[in-house]
């Protein structure tokens, strides 16, 4: 049974950013990337729709160590693999990299203060042991996407495609196209598939907000010319940084100046559509994500005819495509179901601590990144309301932090623990002030927040900075300790709700 320091699950965007990371601030650490898939990517290896792109410039969506240095800005789907493929083989990673391995267990001993992780491999049972574990797995559920149970859907006699599985072979040339959706992966489907489809009409069940930016930064691309790559990215990273965390702020504190400010964009787009009906939402801005489109390329497309909106219920699929509940029918060759994904927590592995499962919706997540009552391991869990990365750098420097402190003190052992102080805090979900239905889905599936630090997870990257690079480790929640020193503990969410019920 081979045996490392470190053990990453995923070699996508957050887990080379963790070997990094790791290479760079724990040096001595032996380290082992076990990656589901035959190549590095993670995301960006498993979507390969039409127009797949990035949702978020690279100068954040990027690692803060590595530049990024094409000139669009707005990414499409290849290049950001590239990058990340680049990265690992630039800084020596790729050779820690075991490809093919699919993580399903991972077991804490007490006694030896060691995770065991088990993988399938070519129909093969591995195990690896380690002292700290890191979760970089992402979220989504690469097996399956989410698809409704639509009315009739047997009955259609085209061909149906979720975009998490596109078919490489898939011929849309001069075929009517109907995406159902119109969240990210919808606005960049619709109007790629509108260069070469017969018609591609989108239809929602309500509107998105839709923010048109150019594909490439001028100022970056400007910055480049005259200072070196490193000054020109951190600049250019710093002032957009800046701008996401003030349309951020300005969603939460002002949302009506700021609805009104996209909808007047929309307008002066397309003077003579009708906004309010397929453009405008119910809900207030960053409720929700608000979709990049890069050069106004959905509003060329509306405008050359190539696109059409539909917003309104499904009745039910059709034979030759779709009944809206107005009992409008809408003919199709293919339907692309743009719904949605499906999450999982932690890569969908099973967790056990002397074993004993793991119940992860009965803890409650330490600075966004770690559980109560669980012992040297870390996720990293990105940002919705910024990008990915933001949050996964912030997660391994603190990983990285927390390591070198546990060789400091001479201890094998970290867990985040609840203060006297906070057991009576509320209990929150997860992600609250989110309403996209891919997260409402899972809430009850997901650990839970409190009201106060370190058991928030704020989603902020300002504030998250604070308290993951300065903010003390020895807070009185984070316990460092020998194996021998580990107490079991009950579950938080159900001793808080214990303690509150007898109060």
């Amino acid at each position: 049974m081979q045996s490392v320091d470190v053990i990453i699950v995923g070699a996508g965007i957050s887990g080379i950013g963790a070997a990094y990371h790791l290479q760079d601030k724990c040096p001595k650490k032996s380290y082992l990337i076990l990656e589901g898939r035959s190549a590095i990517g993670g995301t960006w290896d498993l979507f390969r729709y039409p127009g797949i792109r990035s949702d978020s410039d690279m100068h954040t969506l990027g690692f803060n160590f590595q530049p990024w240095k094409e000139a669009k800005a707005i990414a499409d789907g290849p290049s950001i693999k590239k990058y990340v493929n680049d990265t690992a083989n630039e800084f020596g990673i790729a050779q820690h990299i075991a490809f093919d391995h699919q993580v399903k267990r991972a077991e804490w001993c007490s006694e030896t203060s060691r995770w065991t992780v088990t993988a399938q491999h070519n129909g093969e049972t591995l195990q690896f042991m380690c002292t700290f574990l890191m979760m970089c797995s992402g979220y989504y559920d690469y097996a399956q996407g989410y698809t409704p149970a639509f009315n009739g859907i047997d009955a259609y006699e085209g061909q149906i495609i979720h975009p998490q599985f596109w078919p490489e072979d898939l011929d849309y040339k001069d075929k009517k196209v109907v995406v159902i959706g119109s969240g990210a992966t919808a606005m960049t489907l619709v109007p790629s598939m509108a260069e070469h489809a017969h018609s591609v009409t989108m239809v929602q069940r309500s509107p998105t907000y839709v923010v048109s930016r150019p594909d490439r930064d001028k100022i970056a691309n400007t910055l480049r010319k005259f200072l070196p790559e490193k000054w020109a990215y951190a600049i250019t990273r710093f002032k957009n940084i800046t701008l996401q965390g003030y349309v951020y702020q300005q969603s939460r504190v002002n949302p009506e100046k700021l609805k009104a400010r996209l909808l007047k964009m929309v307008r002066q787009a397309l003077p003579e559509y009708d906004v309010d009906t397929h453009f405008t939402p119910h809900y207030d801005p960053w409720d929700q994500r608000l979709c990049l489109i890069p050069n106004g390329d959905l509003y060329r497309a509306i405008k050359r005819g190539r696109v059409v909106i539909e917003t309104g219920e499904i009745d039910c699929i059709t034979s030759q495509g779709l009944r809206l509940a107005s009992g409008k029918e809408l003919d199709a060759d293919i339907l692309v179901t743009a719904t949605g994904l499906e999450l999982k927590l932690l890569g969908g592995t099973q967790f056990y601590m002397d074993g004993e499962t793991v119940d992860f919706t009965q803890t409650y997540g330490y600075k966004g990144m770690m559980y109560s009552n669980v012992p040297n391991l870390i996720q990293t869990f990105g940002y919705i309301n910024a990008s990915w990365t933001l949050r996964a750098d912030l997660t391994s420097e603190y990983a990285c932090r927390v390591i070198n402190r546990m060789d400091a003190l001479g201890v094998d052992v970290v867990t985040p623990r609840l203060r006297e102080e906070d057991r009576d805090m509320q209990t929150c979900p997860w992600i609250v002030g989110f309403s996209a239905g891919y997260m409402q889905r899972v809430m009850h599936k997901f650990p839970k927040q409190g009201d106060r630090d370190p058991w928030r997870n704020t989603q902020n990257f300002s504030l998250d900075k604070k308290i993951v690079r300065k903010a003390p480790l020895e807070d009185g929640a984070l316990m460092f300790g020998k194996s021998a020193a580990v107490v079991r503990w009950p579950n938080d969410a159900k001793s808080l709700q214990e303690k509150k019920s007898a109060a």
